[in-house]
């Protein structure tokens, strides 16, 4: 197994649960993976916090304690995580300090993983391969026209916002982290403006007292239906997010990541930041925008996201085509490669740890299987070869890189929960 943070964490769990032997590997020196600021391949900073509330996004068997926030920051989880690893006895079970830079099919079967660490390197063999090393740790880095003579980062490098201190800062992407960003920057820029190719939806984290998450928790409405309630409702609390010069979004609401953030619309609303377009070019000093305005700045910080990353093995094994995500069965079941799996591959409003855990219960229960019920393992092998079953909900999803492996909540895990259900085993 490979990483440490939620999705390695729920794998070693489940692979305990049903009495499955495993090896971790861990980069950082200890669990807990983006979510521990001084890991080396760390993109949180000094004001992260969960944009989803603890409820929806804790494990089950493991609930926070009640006095953490509704929205925990990095610190407080990064001492849960800690706290799953030593109630369920998981450290002993991972080598940290220690990165894999090779996963090769082993002749005769398994795999052959090279890894480097205070051992030096080593290759050693494994029956087989969960692949749980995280979706926001490469930074996807665009190229512009022209050159810029100011300071330029991305967000994965942004840790405190004391960097901002008397600068004139552009910001561009709106996304989550881009906007968390903007409302830091304010605070200690000369001026912020935030660049944006499109519209967003915009989500309060609290609605009628309560984080926003936690509302209809019920069985789930029509696609049509909650798109259409709930924009009503975001009107009534968010407003028009155009009249602060965001253009109107081209994607109706869930289509895409809303951005759980309303702390930005209010200080547009002060005339702290602005809202450019899209950016056409560096020019020096200056950006040119598509509008045709023409802007000076000290620092650009790059809010555009990340890439998924597997370094270490090849992309042919994990069926990355098309070349945004590997094509895997429920994201996680490779049909050409049964002991080669992905766990966290998943992005999605609302799914949160738990989310995660059902697909690592999912492979766990499928190994077992193979024992117990092998005829049933050969049946969800099977399907994996199959049609993909629709995981969209009924939401028709933006047709852009970042949306190759978003799925809707509800109808994943109805299905990896089918799947678990379909093996028969219970630890």
């Amino acid at each position: 197994m490979i990483g440490a943070g939620p999705s390695g964490l729920a794998a070693a769990r489940n692979l305990q649960r049903f009495g499955i032997p495993w090896q971790g590997y861990e980069l950082a020196d200890g669990v807990g993976g983006l979510w521990d600021a001084r890991a080396p391949r760390s993109t949180v900073y000094d004001s992260a916090h969960l944009i989803s509330s603890k409820t929806t996004t804790q494990f089950t068997e493991f609930p926070m304690d009640d006095a953490v926030a509704d929205y925990p920051s990095h610190r407080e989880l990064l001492a849960y995580f800690r706290a799953f690893a030593e109630h369920f006895d998981l450290e002993a079970g991972f080598r940290f300090g220690t990165e894999v830079t090779r996963v090769q099919p082993a002749d005769g079967g398994g795999y052959e993983v090279t890894t480097s660490g205070p051992e030096g390197e080593r290759t050693q063999h494994h029956t087989g391969v969960l692949l749980a090393n995280g979706t926001l740790s490469e930074p996807h880095v665009p190229t512009f026209p022209g050159h810029f003579d100011g300071e330029l980062l991305h967000t994965s490098a942004y840790k405190s916002p004391t960097i901002f201190a008397g600068k004139r800062v552009l910001i561009i992407g709106a996304g989550n982290s881009g906007c968390d960003i903007a409302v830091d920057a304010v605070h200690h820029a000369a001026a912020v403006d935030i660049s944006v190719r499109r519209g967003y939806h915009f989500v309060p984290k609290y609605l009628f007292g309560k984080p926003s998450d936690t509302l209809n928790q019920g069985r789930p409405l029509p696609a049509k239906i909650k798109q259409a309630l709930d924009s009503r409702v975001l009107r009534l609390f968010t407003g028009d997010p155009t009249r602060f010069g965001f253009p109107e979004p081209d994607h109706k609401l869930y289509e895409s990541h809303p951005i759980v953030n309303s702390l930005v619309l209010h200080h547009l609303g002060h005339g702290d930041l602005s809202v450019r377009a899209d950016v056409e070019r560096f020019d020096g000093s200056s950006v040119v925008f598509r509008d045709g305005v023409r802007r000076e700045y000290d620092m650009i910080v790059l809010a555009t996201g990340y890439r998924l990353h597997y370094p270490f093995i090849d992309r042919q094994l994990l069926r990355w085509n098309p070349p945004a995500a590997p094509d895997l069965y429920l994201n996680i079941l490779n049909p050409d490669q049964p002991d080669l799996f992905v766990l966290g591959m998943i992005e999605a409003s609302g799914i949160g740890w738990q989310g995660r855990y059902e697909q690592a219960e999912l492979v766990a229960s499928s190994l077992r299987a193979r024992t117990e019920r092998p005829a049933a393992a050969a049946a969800l092998q099977s399907r994996a070869r199959g049609p993909r079953p629709d995981l969209s909900g009924g939401y028709r999803y933006l047709g852009v890189e970042r949306m190759a492996y978003y799925v809707n909540k509800d109808a994943y895990r109805r299905a990896v929960r089918r799947e678990i259900d379909a093996l028969g085993l219970r630890p």
